[in-house]
């Protein structure tokens, strides 16, 4: 609005001194006009009040010989400006710090930096439309507002090694694992849903497929299909069954509780105590 903003010191009423008496014109046309009257909404109070000041601003001052509405014609309209095309947004100002991902937490949403700011802290300027980042006064960053949880990630921010991941997508993995094995295709399917974004498993997805250079598809499929069996949902318990050469081993089927399916006439059963 090309306007400086200059507040008066807290306490310090005259250095507002015009302000303080408008207030008091206002208060002693319009308040105490309208003290006794008795008003059923809002409504009515604000055109009663809007009928009051057009009275005021259009009442002849004695020592200046206008009044404020024709002063208002004669000096401040010309000097008027059009206002801007867009309204003026409203904007939160806060610190926060780059995680290890290379990414800022407003509002449970995750915003990307530049990587090399890794631990650093930033000044987020938060609008109803945008975030935008700045290091040291230097805008590094700006994003679409969002308010719901999620990432949002610029590719320039990335690492070069997850630039690479970018280029990825639930289906592009899926088919890859499928022509591995199926036990695979399963496996990554299950690592896939298990996260509530897919991107966030793609590190780990990418790691497991690409075993398969090193112990060949039959070998990866089959250590799939024993981590399936026996619930191993790390990336470090796959290649350890790699390592130790479990996926050539059968997987034993659990021993059976004895004491469960034994029956005896001093054993009671879980029915005798209710």
């Amino acid at each position: 609005y090309n306007v400086a903003v200059l507040p008066a010191r807290p306490r310090k009423p005259k250095d507002k001194a015009k302000a303080e008496v408008g207030v008091q014109v206002v208060e002693r046309w319009i308040m105490a006009r309208i003290r006794h009257e008795i008003f059923y909404s809002l409504a009515s109070l604000n055109q009663r009040i809007r009928e009051l000041l057009e009275r005021l601003n259009n009442k002849i001052m004695q020592k200046l010989g206008y009044s404020r509405a024709e002063l208002f014609i004669q000096l401040d309209k010309p000097a008027l400006k059009p206002l801007p095309e867009a309204s003026y947004s409203y904007t939160l100002v806060k610190k926060v710090r780059v995680h290890a991902d290379y990414h800022v937490e407003i509002d449970k949403h995750y915003y990307s930096v530049p990587c090399s700011l890794l631990g650093q802290q930033l000044e987020a300027w938060i609008s109803g439309e945008l975030v935008r980042l700045f290091n040291q006064g230097q805008e590094v960053a700006v994003h679409p507002r969002k308010r719901t949880y999620g990432y949002s990630t610029r590719n320039e921010h990335m690492p070069e090694a997850h630039r690479q991941h970018a280029t990825w997508t639930p289906e592009r993995l899926l088919e890859w694992a499928g022509h591995i094995g199926s036990e695979t295709h399963s496996y990554v399917l299950h690592i896939l849903n298990s996260r509530p974004h897919p991107e966030q498993s793609y590190r780990f997805c990418l790691g497991l497929l690409n075993l398969h250079k090193k112990y060949s598809k039959a070998r990866l499929n089959a250590a799939c299909a024993r981590a399936l069996k026996t619930k191993v949902w790390r990336l470090s318990g796959i290649k350890s069954i790699l390592e130790k050469g479990l996926d050539k081993q059968p997987v034993q089927d659990p021993k059976p509780d004895l004491l469960s399916t034994m029956e005896h006439e001093n054993v009671r059963g879980s029915e005798y105590y209710h």
